[in-house]
């Protein structure tokens, strides 16, 4: 099965999980490492608005970044930005393949993706990704898992992640908490009956 390719200029909710229902992260050292792998292939090729990476699936909001009025991507290697995804699948795959002495892909294919295109989607999905560990029973407070840009976008130290966006479009900081205090508008998300993964 193909999906649609993914375009510039458009942002997404990015979603899988593992093949066969397998844990895609076991320690915390491989939470690391599809973090620094992301930073090499997915930074310059999107931004990053939220992120949530749990046991067996996660959740990515991206925007793709347009492409340059001369026709170049920003990325001078230009793969296109499905593949730039496809790539960091693989890379992190292999290395946890040699770890647990396994083969073939963790991820299931193809790996999950809705435009978001209204802005009380943008506002609801993070809220829905950000939630997303204690809505599975990871954690009993969402605001306590370790592995999601809650706690990024609320702090004042150096991030990856879009923070400036983000709050504006929740207008503040306190918005923003409070906003994620609220319950989701399932039907503001697209995707979110399809996640019902445990």
């Amino acid at each position: 099965a193909s999906s649609p390719a993914l375009q510039h200029g458009v942002s997404y909710h990015i979603f899988n999980r593992g093949i066969d229902r397998c844990d895609l992260f076991r320690q915390a050292g491989d939470y690391a490492l599809f973090l620094r792998l992301y930073t090499g292939y997915i930074d310059p090729i999107a931004e990053t608005f939220a992120y949530c990476l749990m046991r067996n699936h996660f959740h990515l909001f991206v925007r793709i970044k347009p492409i340059l009025p001369d026709g170049k991507t920003p990325n001078t290697r230009r793969p296109t930005p499905s593949q730039s995804f496809s790539n960091l699948f693989n890379a992190y795959s292999k290395t946890i393949n040699a770890q647990r002495g396994r083969t073939g892909t963790l991820f299931e294919h193809p790996f999950h993706r809705i435009p978001v295109t209204t802005d009380t989607y943008f506002t609801q999905l993070v809220a829905y990704i950000h939630g997303n560990p204690q809505k599975h029973g990871f954690v009993a407070d969402f605001r306590d898992w370790p592995y999601s840009s809650y706690s990024a976008i609320l702090s004042q130290r150096s991030t990856r992640v879009a923070r400036p966006q983000v709050l504006a479009w929740f207008e503040d900081a306190e918005r923003f908490a409070l906003a994620h205090q609220q319950p989701v508008k399932m039907s503001e998300v697209p995707g979110a009956m399809e996640d019902v993964w445990e």
